[in-house]
């Protein structure tokens, strides 16, 4: 696991490539290179997991003609190594990434496809005209982010990095305030800055300088073979359950092999308590389980969960507690990390508890994110499927930091009116959403936009940015495609049982975890935050001061009166739905205090601008 960085056909100086890998030096301690030539450049930081004396990036050919930096993990490195070296290929170490530059001399662009991991990977090929290749995983659980301009391009695994290498004046991308309070987060490939993109899941972009660049959206292996797996899933032969914990097991042993300490994360939900369960099956006193949890009481503590799952598993429990008397102090370290706003509170306890494992001596961890991605475990997809009709608002709105009729009434004047003329990026997933239910279930099609949409703009590159932050290499067993595969491939009873997602998982952790857990009521992993806003709390004074009317007024897009309106609510009659608005919006300001984003001006606006200094 690393970090990556570098240019093509820009002017970058070796120094500018060093202070850009400095910035994300946290998520890559152990080493750092840089690699440059006649306008390119690749850089490194690496978090040495697999064979921690070799693997030092970037990695050459043997003519030293294509190199290439990599962040993530190929997990069947061993395998291709075996292919490479009965094809003449010869490796200086046993480090994944090593195999990179040999598989794509003997594949070409189509090298991604044969990797089974995660992974962003940045290659140059210098044998004929110079050629920068990039390539994400198909899940999305390494972020790239890029610019080009028609001429050069800059990339980075994170934002801070890419602003300083690529010299961008942070400005806002004009419909990103509504397309983050619609969707917690910016999805696609659009950030919340103006000409940042990031490359999208299962994508190979090539750039050179006579074709410029093109992205090429591969195959991914996991819809190629659907037909089979749902052969496989459908009735004949064992139940459903049993292939889930077989697929579940086969992922989490081969995830846990690791040349660095490895531990587990155990929420006390199904998900992560399954994983850790299954990593200490064996040797349970060998596995450590980290758990999060605040200082005093407070509502949906699951602490006592995650201990029950620890004793009956055997393992050696860490139980963490964050004191919310902190939480002002931490959270623009946690909005700088994010690189932009994700309004979901858990961004604090990933923080903190990602801490506390990196303290206590581990770089790797196992999670249970993703579960209710491809097993149908959230409530708003229950609630779409069963709705009678008009089950497109409702999800959308469920889908939201805060509901469109609200958010619209807490913008400015002027963005409410753009707004209006451009759009809601609610009405862009509507669309999406009903032109692909025609011909298709609507669990199918919600199952597809939760896994290939939001799954990696809201959650992998959360997990990814905060995890990093603290060098800890989160491993996913539920985006392995063996098992993301075989869950979307299950019949609707299968997904989806009496009202109740994730029917087949539940099957595959009887007998495993304890009752208490498996007929719990489902509830998100995430901070009350409703009560830590209460009136006279840290949180609630640190909020009010950041969304004072001052700074509002000076970033143009919200109207003050309204925001005060709103946090005088949460004050009167605190609830969930007025605390995640006052969360979504304390996040989107931090975040643009913190990267100084400002707002492309209109012609019109510009030609003012002159004729009042004139």
């Amino acid at each position: 696991m690393c970090r990556i960085h570098g240019h093509f056909d820009a002017d970058a100086s070796p120094h500018e490539l060093r202070a850009a890998g400095a910035l994300q030096r946290h998520g890559g301690p152990d080493d750092s290179r840089v690699a440059f030539g006649a306008r390119w450049g690749l850089g490194s930081q690496r978090l040495a997991i697999t064979d921690p004396t070799g693997g030092r990036q970037p990695y050459s050919s043997a003519h030293e003609q294509v190199r290439a930096v990599f962040n993530g993990e190929v997990y069947n490195h061993a395998a291709l190594r075996t292919r490479l070296e009965g094809r003449g290929h010869r490796f200086a170490d046993r480090c994944d990434g090593a195999v990179l530059p040999a598989l794509y001399e003997e594949y070409g662009v189509a090298f991604a496809e044969q990797l089974d991991g995660m992974f962003a990977v940045a290659l140059i090929d210098l044998r004929a005209e110079p050629t920068l290749v990039l390539a994400t995983d198909d899940a999305g659980m390494k972020p790239l982010y890029y610019t080009w301009d028609g001429k050069r391009l800059h990339f980075a695994s994170e934002l801070p990095a890419l602003l300083a290498l690529a010299r961008v004046r942070p400005e806002l991308w004009e419909p990103g305030l509504d397309s983050y309070l619609a969707t917690k987060t910016p999805f696609g490939e659009e950030t919340l800055f103006a000409g940042v993109r990031v490359l999208p899941p299962g994508s190979t972009a090539v750039c050179s300088r006579s074709r410029g660049l093109r992205l090429i959206r591969r195959t991914a292996p996991a819809t190629a073979d659907r037909a089979d797996r749902a052969h496989d899933a459908g009735g004949e032969g064992e139940p459903a359950g049993e292939r889930v914990r077989a697929a579940l097991t086969r992922e989490v042993d081969r995830l846990r092999n690791a040349d660095a300490p490895v531990c587990a994360v155990t929420s006390g939900g199904l998900d992560s308590s399954l994983v850790t369960a299954l990593m200490a099956r064996e040797q349970p006193d060998t596995v450590h389980s980290f758990n999060i949890a605040y200082k005093g009481e407070w509502p949906h503590d699951e602490r006592h969960f995650a201990r029950e799952v620890a004793e009956r598993a055997g393992t050696v429990h860490h139980q963490v507690e964050l004191d919310i008397d902190a939480f002002p102090e931490l959270l623009p370290s946690v909005a700088w990390h994010l690189g932009q706003p994700n309004a979901d509170p858990i961004t604090l306890s990933t923080y903190g508890l990602f801490e506390a494992v990196h303290q206590a001596g581990f770089k790797v961890a196992l999670t249970g994110d993703a579960a209710d991605e491809v097993f149908a475990g959230y409530s708003r997809v229950h609630a779409a499927v069963s709705a009678p009709d008009a089950w497109i608002p409702t999800y959308l709105d469920a889908l939201s930091a805060i509901p469109r009729e609200a958010r619209e009434r807490l913008y400015s004047r002027e963005y409410r009116a753009f707004v209006a003329d451009r759009g809601s990026a609610s009405d862009a997933i509507a669309e999406r959403l009903r032109e692909d239910a025609v011909n298709r279930s609507r669990l199918d099609v919600l199952t597809d936009f939760e896994t290939e949409v939001r799954l990696p703009a809201y959650h992998l590159r959360r997990v990814d940015h905060l995890s990093m932050a603290h060098a800890v290499e989160v491993r996913l067993p539920f985006c392995q495609r063996s098992v993301s595969g075989l869950a979307r491939a299950l019949p609707a009873g299968q997904r989806l049982r009496g009202g109740q997602g994730k029917a087949a998982l539940y099957d595959a952790a009887r007998g495993l975890l304890p009752r208490s857990v498996l007929e719990r009521p489902k509830q998100p992993f995430t901070l009350p935050i409703t009560a830590m806003l209460a009136d006279g709390s840290p949180l609630a004074a640190y909020a009010t001061e950041v969304l004072s009317p001052a700074r509002l007024r000076a970033g143009g897009l919200l109207d003050p009166n309204a925001v005060h309106r709103l946090l005088a609510a949460q004050r009167a009659r605190p609830a969930d739905c007025l605390a995640l608005a006052v969360w979504a919006l304390l996040m989107f300001e931090l975040w643009r205090e913190e990267f100084a984003v400002g707002r492309r001006r209109t012609a019109a606006q510009a030609r003012e601008l002159m004729e009042v200094s004139s």
